[in-house]
């Protein structure tokens, strides 16, 4: 075999290889007495077929098989001798190739960039610690305790008030016919609960027991039924009873009523579970500042054809979310002209793909795996997404491996992104919840001012990253890397 590089500029290869028609004979010969060993034909014993035979039976199938196979085989050789690391499935063309002479072939390929990886003990970050304040648990309890308020009838005569569970008889019609579902006696309404259509629940404050009213409604343009949906409806309503609600006293008796032994155990429970409630909002939000980091120490030359799939799959994204848009929401999309958003798509795409291989280069760097446990754990919990359809999903799994790179891709991430945030300095801070969800909604403020901000890059050179990229294109999306680029 030999092997000629006729292309080095950046990151792109080509190499000529040339098989000898020798080498391609001695494979065919090789493949043959193979087929022989086994081969049955009329007239011939099991295993006693002449190559020649085979030969004129069997000839050109028999080659391309083994073209194919000498050109996978000799292709990884050539990459493998020259030290290439191909960012993505080379390209192979076939130059040149006759029966009984010599195969031509090149392969064009874009190789992995040299990553010099920072040191990550100098990374600074800050994790905010969202912790519960006491009115929080407070207003659990008051919610808790709503939950299990008991209700007896009114002492005397009074109307009814927002509060007061009215149990009630209706009876529903749309243009003076009934329909179904809009029936119900002895039903117990909580008057100010929301709980039934828009403007019901208001007619029935300032009403006796006994009472019999007409409460006209219109139903929601998006009510479930399309039947109902933006019509007007009369209901027939006879209040039989008026009940005066209580919450439960806050006390030991509540908590034991929800498994606490105690109010003071309740209390710390709910201040912990407030708590783990935005613990993922926590994480995601360290994780978005120390991939700006990343993404500001580093900068390496890119695969311009990893850059290109990214950005193709980020446009496909966008036009298939522009067709199910609302009319405002399209016409929005339009205003800025096609050019400009494609260049701001193009720097998320490029933004991604530099994260993917930076993370990649140390997860490589410093042997990080994902474990076949972790693994089967986030397909189960898929599985689960399909009730009375687990096999078929694990199936699916099981053959198809794109599908089972998708799965463990994020995985490797967050295991890569958990071993930086060890080695950078993480200091936490406590803040009062109410202060953790104002940072994050003046995160939200800020990135959206720097996207509208933002213009698009000019073509740089490969060694030089454009202004607005370093300042406004990591915004467009948190997560930042392709699938399976790390």
């Amino acid at each position: 075999m030999q092997i000629t590089e006729t292309k080095s500029e950046g990151l792109s290869r080509e190499f000529t290889v040339l098989l000898s028609a020798t080498e391609i004979a001695e494979k065919v010969d090789h493949k043959m007495q193979e087929i022989q060993r086994t081969a049955q034909l009329p007239g011939f014993r099991p295993g006693k077929v002449p190559v020649g035979v085979l030969k004129k039976r069997y000839g050109q199938a028999v080659l391309g098989e083994v073209l194919e196979k000498a050109i996978g085989d000799s292709s990884q050789q050539a990459l493998t001798e020259k030290g290439i690391r191909p960012a993505m499935q080379p390209e192979i063309e076939v130059k040149q190739f006759e029966d009984g002479k010599d195969l031509e072939y090149t392969i064009a390929v874009e190789t992995l960039p040299e990553i010099a990886v920072s040191d990550m003990g100098k990374i600074k970050l800050e994790r905010l610690v969202p912790e519960a304040e006491e009115k929080d648990v407070e207003q659990a309890l008051d919610n808790l305790a709503k939950a299990h308020q008991t209700s007896e009838p009114i002492k005397g005569k009074r109307k009814s008030k927002s509060g007061d569970v009215v149990a009630i008889d209706f009876v529903g019609s749309v243009d003076g016919e009934e329909f179904p579902g809009g029936k119900a006696d002895d039903y117990p309404l909580e008057l100010g609960s929301g709980s039934f259509i828009p403007g019901f629940e208001d007619q029935l404050i300032g009403v006796n027991a006994g009472d019999e009213i007409e409460v006209k409604v219109t139903f929601p343009a998006d009510y479930g039924a399309e039947n109902l949906a933006g019509k007007d409806a009369v209901f027939a309503v006879t209040v039989k009873e008026i009940r005066e609600t209580t919450p439960a006293a806050i006390d030991d008796e509540l908590a034991k009523k929800v498994g606490m032994e105690n109010l003071g155990q309740l209390k710390q429970a709910i201040s912990e579970e407030q708590g783990r409630e935005y613990v993922s909002l926590a994480r995601s939000r360290v994780k978005r500042l120390l991939l700006d980091q990343l993404f500001e120490a580093h900068d390496f030359e890119l695969p311009q054809k990893m850059v290109d799939n990214e950005f193709n799959t980020i446009w496909a994204q966008y036009e298939e979310q522009k067709k199910n848009a609302s009319e405002e929401e399209a016409a929005e999309a339009d205003e800025k002209p096609e050019d400009e958003q494609k260049a701001e798509f193009r720097e998320i795409a490029e933004r991604r793909v530099q994260l993917g291989l930076l993370l990649a280069e140390v997860g490589r760097q410093n042997n990080i795996q994902v474990a076949q446990d972790d693994v089967n754990r986030a397909i189960m919990e898929e599985a689960r997404n399909y009730p009375g359809q687990e096999e078929m999903v694990l199936n699916f799994f099981r053959e198809n491996p794109q599908a089972l790179e998708n799965v463990t891709a994020p995985l490797y991430e967050e295991k890569v992104v958990d071993f930086i945030l060890e080695l950078a300095d993480v200091t936490e801070k406590k803040v009062p919840l109410a202060k953790f969800i104002e940072t994050l909604e003046k995160d939200n403020e800020e990135e959206e001012k720097k996207e509208k901000k933002a213009k698009p890059a000019k073509k740089a050179a490969p060694k030089k990253k454009p202004a607005a990229k370093k300042k406004a294109a990591a915004k467009k999306d948190d997560d930042a890397t392709s699938d399976g680029d790390a």
